[in-house]
């Protein structure tokens, strides 16, 4: 061996990143994970009320974040917000709608209602800020906020796992295209996270026995679990991983 080699570098200064669904919950850990690793983050979310409160939360620990209020499933009002934009290098697809009833049960309001967040606008906002890394020649990396349920099934989840494997799905294929481009496409697949909107379903004592039956490491996910995850895939450490899942589920998928 002639040389050693070179540690991985996870730091992100002076690259911009843009985090939708970045109010609250993922997005909002996502953001400042990034924002402490050294980029420039911008929030989009539709309520400006709550944008304003993560900004303001982020600056008691000295961080800026920038927010974008937009409401993403608008393909007409997402081009002409990211016209006014700067380029970006990374981008984080967190926001996403989850409506559980039976298989049986699930109306055409909230199938399309799901679909048109977790796939449509997703969809059609990654396509137009690929696009400009493209023409830029921006090595970007692109991680869709997917889930364990992007892999299995689960009860009463019929559209949302619909929407996460479609997904999974949408990943594969951008990775294949825009590879050449150094752009990299990767899905970031948590488990049961605790936050606030998944206090309700939590506090059934059922649905929490078959989460943590079903979790090998017996506890339940946590917003800062999701952290290190996010700035590994968008930092050169992980330069070489496309088209990937990367499973943050305590081990739901393992078996």
């Amino acid at each position: 061996m002639t040389a050693l080699p070179r540690s991985p570098d996870f730091r992100l200064e002076n690259r911009r990143a843009l985090v939708t669904g970045g109010s609250r919950g993922i997005g909002f850990a996502a953001a400042v994970a990034l924002a402490r690793a050294g980029a420039q983050v911008w929030l989009v979310a539709r309520q400006a009320a709550q944008l304003r409160e993560a900004a303001e939360l982020a600056a008691t620990d000295g961080l800026i974040l920038h927010t974008v209020a937009l409401d993403i499933t608008d393909t007409a009002q997402v081009a002409d917000t990211l016209a006014g934009l700067p380029d970006f290098d990374i981008l984080v697809n967190s926001a996403g709608l989850a409506r559980h009833q039976p298989f049986l049960e699930v109306s055409e309001e909230n199938y399309d209602a799901v679909m048109a967040l977790n796939l449509r606008a997703t969809f059609f906002l990654s396509q137009q800020v690929t696009r400009r890394m493209k023409q830029r020649q921006i090595a970007g990396s692109v991680i869709h906020i997917s889930s364990q349920m992007g892999h299995v099934g689960g009860p009463d989840r019929s559209v949302y796992c619909a929407s996460k494997f479609a997904l999974e799905g949408l990943t594969k294929t951008m990775a294949l295209e825009l590879g050449e481009a150094g752009i990299r496409v990767n899905t970031l697949c948590p488990t049961f996270i605790e936050t606030e909107l998944s206090r309700e379903n939590l506090a059934s004592p059922a649905f929490s026995r078959y989460v943590l039956d079903n979790i090998k490491l017996k506890r339940l996910g946590t917003l800062e679990d999701v952290m290190g995850p996010v700035v590994f895939l968008a930092s050169s450490a992980s330069a070489l991983i496309t088209g990937a899942s990367l499973m943050v589920d305590g081990g739901w998928t393992a078996t």
